[in-house]
């Protein structure tokens, strides 16, 4: 008969040797797992968390942490559970709220400046151009000084510089977001040439006040004897000029070559939004409108207005001619890294039209030294920088479209 009352089957309550015995090897055997099992878990996650701490230390060493992390971050902070009805509130500043625009000299950054100043006062966000035009490498001291001032400004915020690209995350400092704009290499160096020698059509004494220093013999100094016989201005290293604007502030940024200019495309593929070309203005206007919409709302209606382009006239350079077919040849080679860096660019903005749905009104195009005869006519002539812009500002809302 079974037994249901759970007393033990014998009265004298002692246990069979034989079940003593499987109690013990069973008890001795528990006794020991424990101690095992405690040290392979203690060497398990000692070693975890020796790689997680050295994998923290890599990725914070290397522009801080990967992708997935700020993806599951930015994904938890969207999936907070409400417990009212009420929809989540939104943060008041819409990302990105920190821009720096370390603009290219005669690449247009005029045009760009002269409309953010309008629309900085349309969109209420805070515009801090700087006036510093002629210190584009700075020290490191230099460097952590401008970031810190950079990033204590009231956010939304624009930054506007010339100034070579600065990594932020080298000195544990948020990393902005870049923007900028080229233009045709050899088209920007004979804006350039012309443009501090003779000035542009708002006044051809201009020229006298930003290089008063400037002998006659160097003022008129035939641009093709500059090109032909070497001189300073018209080779290496000052013949590369736009590469080291995104490749940094590292020395060797400053020496045409390859490291320089691979580097300067790391850069453009990591750190910047947009990067457009100035023979493309109004489609690189309008996916800036696009991509930063709370900065860049509506700017094709202000330039597109006749006032604007009236100003923009106002300002092309004189005395501005094409060296011969020999000069320019040699000009050509001399810029090989930058057509490298020119057409990369050219290519990855076409890429981003093709992607917004934005077809290109510019085919791609395979530039041969026959062809460098037209590149002086076939860019226009923006709005020129390095000057104040106060002056020309007066009654700008009188023709400020509003959408």
């Amino acid at each position: 008969m079974k037994n249901f009352s759970g007393s033990p089957l014998h009265c004298n309550n002692q246990i069979p040797n034989h079940i003593r015995q499987r109690n013990n090897r069973k008890s001795s055997f528990l006794s020991a797992l424990p101690l095992r099992f405690s040290l392979r878990s203690y060497g398990f996650c000692m070693a975890t968390l020796f790689f997680f701490c050295f994998g923290s230390l890599f990725y914070q060493l290397n522009g801080g942490p990967p992708k997935i992390l700020l993806d599951i971050r930015q994904y938890l902070a969207e999936s907070q559970f409400v417990h009212s009805q009420s929809q989540p509130t939104r943060k008041a500043l819409p990302f990105p709220s920190q821009v720096v625009y370390n603009r290219v000299g005669k690449c247009g950054s005029r045009t760009v400046v002269i409309l953010l100043r309008l629309l900085a006062e349309k969109h209420q966000f805070n515009l801090v151009s700087s006036d510093i035009h002629n210190k584009t490498r700075l020290t490191k001291h230099e460097q952590v000084d401008l970031m810190r001032n950079i990033s204590g400004i009231p956010q939304p915020f624009l930054y506007t510089r010339h100034v070579h690209f600065l990594n932020f995350t080298r000195f544990h400092i948020e990393q902005p977001v870049y923007i900028n704009i080229i233009r045709d290499p050899i088209s920007r160096f004979l804006s350039n040439y012309f443009f501090r020698r003779f000035g542009d059509w708002r006044g051809e004494q201009n020229h006298l006040i930003r290089t008063p220093g400037m002998k006659d013999d160097e003022r008129y100094l035939d641009i093709n004897v500059c090109i032909l016989e070497n001189y300073p201005e018209c080779s290496n290293p000052r013949a590369f000029y736009i590469i080291p604007y995104f490749c940094g502030q590292h020395p060797q940024c400053r020496e045409p070559g390859v490291w320089a200019l691979e580097r300067a495309k790391q850069n453009v593929l990591e750190n910047y939004l947009l990067v457009g070309i100035l023979e493309e203005l109004e489609d690189v206007l309008l996916l800036l409108e696009r991509l930063l919409p709370h900065y860049f709302s509506g700017v094709l209606n202000i330039y597109k207005t006749p006032d604007y382009k009236k100003m923009g006239n106002l300002t092309g350079t004189v005395r501005k001619h094409t060296p011969s077919l020999e000069a320019l040849q040699v000009l050509y080679r001399r810029m090989r890294y930058e057509y490298d860096f020119y057409n990369f660019i050219r290519d990855q903005f076409h890429l981003t039209k093709k992607k917004i749905g934005l077809r290109s009104s510019v085919e791609p195009t395979v530039y041969s030294p026959a062809f460098l005869r037209e590149l002086a006519l076939r860019t226009p002539e923006p709005l020129d920088e390095d000057e104040e812009l106060d002056g020309e500002l007066e009654d700008a809302n009188s023709w400020l479209v509003h959408p």
